[in-house]
């Protein structure tokens, strides 16, 4: 099992939802995050004074997943988030030790996205 976060374009997460649900990974959490990375930082004037924007407006999608899901995560997260432009975004894959479905009781890959 792996717990992927990705932290994408606000403007792509539509896209990136649906690529998602097509290869049925259907379980996750979406946040609104701010970050830096290597996009150019912004300048703007805020009453008369030069204030420098340091942090970008993200959105992150955590999502966990049965290891026959893994690339197809990842695949469908790449393929719609990329822009090609400098702040597309991340993806960290980290392993999970273990998973309880609060509703059933279910453990571990039973309680994330079905082993096929």
């Amino acid at each position: 099992m792996k717990l992927i976060k990705a932290v994408i374009r606000p403007d792509r997460l539509n896209d990136v939802l649906k690529a998602l649900y097509r290869v049925e990974v259907k379980g996750m959490t979406v946040s609104r995050v701010h970050g830096h990375g290597a996009e150019a930082e912004t300048v703007e004037t805020y009453r008369g004074t030069t204030v420098k924007m340091e942090l970008t407006e993200k959105i992150m999608i955590d999502v966990g997943v049965s290891e026959p899901y893994v690339e197809a995560t990842i695949d469908a997260i790449v393929e719609n988030a990329r822009t090609g432009d400098v702040g597309d975004g991340k993806i960290f894959v980290l392993p999970v030790e273990r998973v309880v479905r609060i509703r059933t009781g279910e453990v571990d890959s039973a309680a994330v996205t079905p082993v096929k």
